[in-house]
């Protein structure tokens, strides 16, 4: 049976209503179950009547959020999403590149391999005071604490989306002399990249628990020095506050690293 344009444009139409039907429980039903748990949370906290300084309700971090958001909260947000940020794009630099490095040798993937997950085998916090001990107490020890955890998971996804290529897109390569490089630029790099992103996705949380924990052990200020100050205080309403602006930042840097994901995917065809 021949198609007509009509019939086209109505399997179009039908299309673009189940991808967005598709899209909007995506968003609506996690938003409802999160919406749900917070209004049960009330409820429980009010007719229990338990203390504030145990479990805040949210209403109360919501007002905490508003009176305390721009002459603190804030300030203490940027330096924390400032180095989580540049820790990430390091970690993601590093991870390529090393992987990159372990597919093209295999003198140095069995060499290093093995060196890279023996030293992510040890217990990152055992590993923070050090850190600390070898740079200082400044940003510089946050910073290569939290790319050294979370590097990782860039290297071994990358490496894994760079060893499945097709091999017949390989040989084809070979036939057609491909210079190492041209291969890895044309064709296992854009193969790899729904794994890279899956490493990314990993990283963005890995890079701000690393910063989280620097500023624990040495920090004067960041998210991280404001929770272990409020919890000094005995301020659990602003310990929850700050850990909701710590759930929202994680939120919206997953987020942009899907946006690019998708647009990565349409423009290399992954």
């Amino acid at each position: 049976m021949t198609s007509t344009p009509g019939n086209s444009a109505t399997r179009t139409a039908a299309r673009r209503r189940a991808a967005f039907r598709s899209g909007a429980r995506r968003i609506v039903l996690p938003g409802a179950t999160a919406a749900l748990g917070l209004l049960i949370w009330e409820a429980w906290v009010r007719i229990m009547e338990i203390p504030a300084v145990l479990l805040p309700a949210p209403s109360a971090i919501v007002e905490t959020l508003d009176r305390l958001f721009f002459p603190l909260i804030l300030r203490h947000a940027i330096p924390t999403m400032t180095e989580s940020l540049v820790a990430f794009v390091i970690s993601c630099a590093i991870g390529v590149a090393l992987a990159g490095l372990l597919s093209s040798s295999k003198l140095l993937r069995e060499a290093l391999y093995p060196n890279v997950v023996f030293f992510q085998l040890i217990p990152k916090i055992a590993l923070a005071p050090l850190f600390i001990v070898w740079l200082g107490i400044g940003a510089e020890s946050r910073l290569s604490f939290a790319v050294f955890i979370s590097f990782f998971p860039v290297v071994i996804a990358t490496l894994a989306g760079l060893d499945n290529v097709d091999k017949s897109l390989l040989r084809l390569c070979k036939a057609l002399r491909a210079s190492e490089w041209q291969v890895f630029r044309d064709v296992r790099l854009p193969f790899a990249i729904p794994y890279v992103f899956s490493g990314m996705k990993i990283a963005t949380t890995f890079a701000i628990i690393g910063v989280i924990v620097g500023e624990f052990i040495t920090s004067q200020a960041g998210l991280g020095y404001l929770i272990l100050f409020a919890s000094a205080q005995a301020e659990t309403t602003l310990i929850f506050a700050a850990i909701t602006v710590l759930c929202l930042f994680g939120l919206v840097f997953y987020g942009a690293i899907a946006l690019a994901e998708a647009w990565m995917r349409r423009r290399f065809g992954a």
